[in-house]
C-alpha cells in the first residue's frame, strides 16, 4: 500500500462476501472533520460488535467523519434455525385474538414484519451468529477500508499539486518582498531629504544632515521585517517538507497550525511596512494563506 502522505478525509470504500449462504456486505464513508469521529449502522443482533469495529476503523484512520454501514442477510436454513416457533405462535395468535371475526377472515401474516418482531428470531442464538459473522466483517471492513484509503490517495495527489501550486506563489511574492524590503529604507530617506531640504529653503536654513540620519533609522528599526521574512520563509520551507513526506504519518493538522502561523507573519509584515508594493505582496500572500487553509482541512 502507498506511504502517501497527503491524503484526502474524503472516500468511499466497499466490501462484500458470501459465506454458506448468508450475504454480508461493509461499506465504510468519510467526509471532513477536525477529528475522527466513527458511526456503526449494523443490524441489531450484531450490535455488541460495534465497539471493536469502531477500534479497527481508528487503526485504519485518523480524521474525518466515518460512516461504517453492515448489511447481513442469513441464509433460509439459518434464519429457520434462528425462529423461536412458540413464540412466533404467540405473536400471530394474540393479534388473531384480537381481531373481530369479520377482520381475522380477510387478514394475512407477513412474515418479514413477523421476523422482525423482538423474540422471534434471533435469540439465544445471536451470540452464535456473533461468533460465525465476526471474522468475515472484520476481513470485510480491512477491505472496505483500503478501498477507501484509495481513493484518499488518488484525491490526496491532487491536493498536494494544488497547495504545492500556493506555496510556490507564495515563494515568488516573499522574494519580491525580501528585494524590495532593503530599498525601502533608501527611499524614505531620499523623500525625507528633498521635503525638509524644500522646507528650510523656504525659511533659509540647511538641513542637519546628523537629523536625518537619525530619523531615518528611527525608520529603519521601525519598519524592519527582515525576521518576519525570515521566519516566513522557514514556515514554507517546513511547509513543502510536509508535502514531501512519504513516511504515511497525518500531517493535516499540523498543515492547519503551519497556516495559522505563517497568517501570523504576514500581518506582522504588513503591519510594520508602508511600503505600497510591500502590502500588495502581502495581500497576496495571505489570500494564498487562506487558501492553502481551505484545502489543509481537507487533508487528513
Amino acid at each position: 500500500m502507498s506511504t502517501s502522505t497527503i491524503r484526502s478525509m474524503t472516500g468511499f470504500g466497499a466490501a462484500n462476501a458470501e459465506v454458506e449462504g448468508s450475504k454480508y456486505a461493509v461499506e465504510v464513508r468519510s467526509v471532513n472533520n477536525k477529528f475522527l469521529k466513527t458511526i456503526v449502522r449494523l443490524p441489531d443482533e450484531l450490535i455488541p460488535l460495534e465497539t471493536d469495529l469502531e477500534t479497527a476503523v481508528a487503526r485504519r484512520l485518523r480524521r474525518g467523519s466515518v460512516m461504517v454501514t453492515i448489511r447481513c442477510v442469513a441464509s433460509g436454513s439459518a434464519i429457520a434455525s434462528r425462529i423461536d416457533a412458540p413464540a412466533a405462535r404467540a405473536v400471530v395468535e394474540q393479534l388473531l385474538d384480537a381481531m373481530p371475526p369479520e377482520i381475522r377472515e380477510r387478514c394475512t401474516i407477513d412474515v418479514a414484519g413477523l421476523l422482525s418482531v423482538p423474540g422471534v428470531a434471533g435469540g439465544e442464538d445471536s451470540a452464535e451468529l456473533q461468533k460465525i459473522a465476526r471474522p468475515i466483517l472484520f476481513r470485510l471492513l480491512d477491505e472496505a477500508c483500503d478501498a477507501l484509503v484509495e481513493m484518499r490517495e488518488r484525491e490526496g495527489d491532487a491536493l498536494r499539486a494544488e497547495l504545492e501550486r500556493f506555496g510556490h506563489q507564495m515563494r515568488e511574492l516573499l522574494e519580491a518582498v525580501s528585494e524590495r524590503a532593503p530599498k525601502v529604507v533608501d527611499l524614505y530617506r531620499d523623500r525625507l531629504h528633498q521635503r525638509i531640504t524644500v522646507l528650510l529653503e523656504d525659511v533659509g536654513k540647511t538641513l542637519d544632515e546628523g537629523d536625518l540620519v537619525r530619523e531615518v533609522a528611527v525608520f529603519a528599526e521601525r519598519s524592519d521585517i527582515a525576521e518576519e521574512v525570515v521566519r516566513l520563509g522557514g514556515h514554507l520551507d517546513q511547509f513543502f517538507e510536509l508535502l514531501a513526506r512519504e513516511d504515511g504519518e497525518p500531517v493535516g493538522r499540523t498543515l492547519d497550525f503551519l497556516t495559522q502561523e505563517m497568517l501570523r507573519e504576514a500581518n506582522t509584515i504588513a503591519s510594520k511596512s508602508a511600503d505600497t508594493e510591500i502590502a500588495r505582496a502581502v495581500v497576496e500572500i495571505k489570500g494564498l494563506i487562506d487558501r492553502v487553509k481551505e484545502q489543509a482541512a481537507n487533508v487528513e
